[in-house]
Formats: C-alpha cells, sequence, structure tokens
C-alpha cells in the first residue's frame, strides 16, 4: 500500500500536466457568469493538509475560486516539502482551471518558507539592494523561484517595488522589504527578480502600487494617509517594468493618497488610481491583485460588499481574502462569489468589468499556467 501511495504521488505532477495539456481548463464551459466570478476571488484557508469536509474542496471543482493564498499555518512542521507538494498538487487536480497558488516569499522577514521547516535560506531585499549586485540578486530570485516551482506554487507576491523613503516606516522599511530608497536599484533588482521567476514559471506580483514605502502606517491595522509624504517617482518603478515587459501582474496598497484621488478612497478601491493612474498613465495590462482585503485598513472603514463593489469598479482583477488577519472575521469563497454576482445583478458592477478582469487572468494563466 505504501508502495502505491508514494507512486501515486510521484505521478501527480505528471497528471496535473497532462490535465493542463489536454484540456481540463474545459474553454467551451468557462464563459459562464459563475466561472468569472469564480475567477476573481483568492481566498486563503487553515491546515496543512485537505479534508473532505473541507468547503474549499467542492469550490475548487465548481471552479468557484481562481485561487488559494498560502502561509506558515499552511506548513506542516514536519515532512514540510513533501506535505507542501501533496497539498498544492491536490488541489491542482480538483481544479477545472488551472489555479494560482500564492505565497508572500519576499525573503527575510515577510518569508513563509523558513529555515526551521527545511526550506533554503533567503535575505530581505534591503540586503540585496545595499549590495546592488546583479549576481547577488539573481543567485537568490533563482534559489526562491526554483524553490517554489518544486513546491508546486505558482505566484510569488513579490518584489516589493515599493521605495524606502521613509526609514521610520512600521511595514516596509523596519523590515527591510524594500530594496533602496533610490527607484533606479528598486528598478533594476526587481526586474532581476522577475525575470528569475518567469524562468521558473513563477508569476512575480510587484507591490503596493502606488506606493507604500512613504507611509507612518500599517495598513494592516488601519488606515494610512501618504498625501503629505509620497512622491512622483514612486511609480518609477512601476513604469520602467511596464515598459520592459517584465510586469505580469500586481498588487494594490490601501494607503490613502489625496493627490492622486481627491475623494481619498484607499488605493484598492480608487478608480482614479487603478483605472486613471496604472491603467492609462502608465499603460499597465497585467493582472490587478487588491492586498488582503481582510486588513482593517478597508474592513474598519467599508463594508464587505461595498469594498467589493469599489474595488472591483476601481480596476481589481482578484481580489484576496487571507483568513489570516487577526480580529477579522472570516471570508468563504461562497460569501463573496454571492455577493459578486448580486452586485452585477443589481447593475452595480457591469459585466464589461467581469469581463475585462476574466480575459486578463485567463491571460496571465495561459502564460504561465498551461505551458
Amino acid at each position: 500500500m505504501k508502495n502505491i501511495n508514494m507512486i501515486k504521488f510521484l505521478l501527480l505532477p505528471l497528471i496535473l500536466l497532462s490535465n493542463f495539456v489536454y484540456g481540463q481548463d474545459s474553454t467551451t464551459d468557462t464563459d459562464s457568469l459563475d466561472i468569472k466570478i469564480g475567477q476573481m476571488i483568492m481566498i486563503g484557508f487553515n491546515g496543512t493538509s485537505l479534508k473532505d469536509e473541507d468547503p474549499i474542496i467542492n469550490e475548487i471543482k465548481q471552479g468557484s475560486v481562481s485561487g488559494v493564498v498560502f502561509f506558515e499555518k499552511n506548513i506542516a512542521e514536519s515532512n514540510s516539502e513533501i506535505k507542501l507538494k501533496q497539498l498544492t498538487y491536490g488541489l491542482q487536480t480538483l481544479a477545472p482551471i488551472p489555479l494560482f497558488l500564492a505565497i508572500d516569499q519576499e525573503g527575510g522577514i515577510v518569508n513563509r518558507l523558513k529555515v526551521k521547516y527545511g526550506f533554503p535560506k533567503s535575505v530581505t531585499a534591503a540586503y540585496l539592494g545595499e549590495l546592488d549586485n546583479e549576481d547577488s540578486t539573481r543567485f537568490y530570485a533563482q534559489l526562491t523561484a526554483a524553490n517554489l516551482a518544486g513546491l508546486g506554487l505558482n505566484v510569488n507576491f513579490a518584489p516589493v517595488l515599493d521605495l524606502a523613503s521613509n526609514p521610520d516606516n512600521p511595514i516596509i522599511a523596519r523590515y527591510g522589504r524594500a530594496y533602496s530608497a533610490n527607484p533606479h536599484i528598486v528598478a533594476k533588482n526587481a526586474g532581476i527578480t522577475i525575470e528569475e521567476h518567469k524562468h521558473f514559471k513563477v508569476i512575480s506580483v510587484g507591490k503596493h502600487f502606488p506606493g507604500h514605502g512613504s507611509s507612518h502606517g500599517d495598513t494592516h491595522l488601519d488606515m494610512t494617509d501618504v498625501t503629505d509624504t509620497w512622491n512622483e517617482n514612486e511609480l518609477f518603478p512601476y513604469d520602467t517594468l511596464n515598459k520592459a515587459g517584465q510586469l505580469p501582474a500586481i498588487m494594490s496598497a490601501h494607503i490613502v493618497n489625496n493627490n492622486l484621488d481627491p475623494e481619498g478612497l484607499p488605493g484598492t478601491l480608487s478608480k482614479k488610481i487603478l483605472q486613471g493612474v496604472l491603467r492609462k498613465k502608465l499603460g499597465f495590462e497585467g493582472v490587478v491583485f487588491s492586498d488582503d482585503m481582510q486588513m482593517h485598513a478597508i474592513t474598519k472603514y467599508f463594508g464587505l460588499e461595498k469594498s467589493i463593489e469599489l474595488g472591483i469598479n476601481a480596476g481589481l482583477d482578484v481580489i484576496i481574502y487571507s483568513n489570516n488577519i487577526p480580529n477579522s472575521e472570516e471570508r468563504t469563497v461562497k460569501v463573496v462569489h454571492d455577493i459578486l454576482r448580486k452586485l452585477i445583478e443589481n447593475k452595480k458592477i457591469p459585466m464589461s468589468r467581469i469581463n475585462e478582469s476574466y480575459n486578463r487572468i485567463m491571460r496571465l494563466k495561459k502564460a504561465y499556467l498551461y505551458e
């Protein structure tokens, strides 16, 4: 029995590949509204293995979810690598459309795959930015990307494109998450990192647009206003990488910037920022992931339904509910899916927005997950 189980485990990658190649995506069925809505939802869940009673199993089978985001809570303390592979491949084999399987593996503090679980050592972006050495950045990017790909993870919420402009920033500079205060150094090292991830078919998501580096607050905890501290050069890494064709996706920031949006909406919910600045000014055509919609910068000031309505209309393509934020109400795929469908049916979100996002998401998946 052990030998049979081992053979099954070893064959999982081949089964997964055949599903992608031979059309388990069922493209003739993917034009239904429920599937399109599902492709816009990413969820986090508890546990290091799948159980038959887990709702996410049927939700994935039905195509009601686009992807899963992983945290340290999903990493088993023993046999970590094998168990995580079993989990990622198990999830993928359930899906009619390949899943985004995402993680925040920036390096340093923001590092889910820790040495104590048997994974390679990582370094901070600040360390690499200070070295500003192409070989060093490339080495660590290759190490990270190869590790993710081997584990079945295909999205990295990195690199950070924020500038370390405020050394007292409680969430960016303090943890060494930004390469530098110099936008040229940020763009250079981020570009190398994205390039190496692409070699391993791992999607890089640059964050946090339009720039979190000058903030004095933490959007995990409350609203943060950068109106008086944000600078135009914070767009430089996004603009540079986008023009070079190196930026497949970005993640929004929950920061308020009245210079970019006089209504004071946070970037994640702002049409002026996501459509006006990102799409029109910078010409970005990739996928926009929200930062975690359960962070208190959103939940304290906007209800669940209103934040979904504003966010999708603003230009979000994938909305993320990690179920990993302390003192935040748990969100399920069904609840989010039902709200999105109701908003569409009530004409509060136009079908054109759903189609735009669906097409972007499928282009990205086909570029990275189907080959």
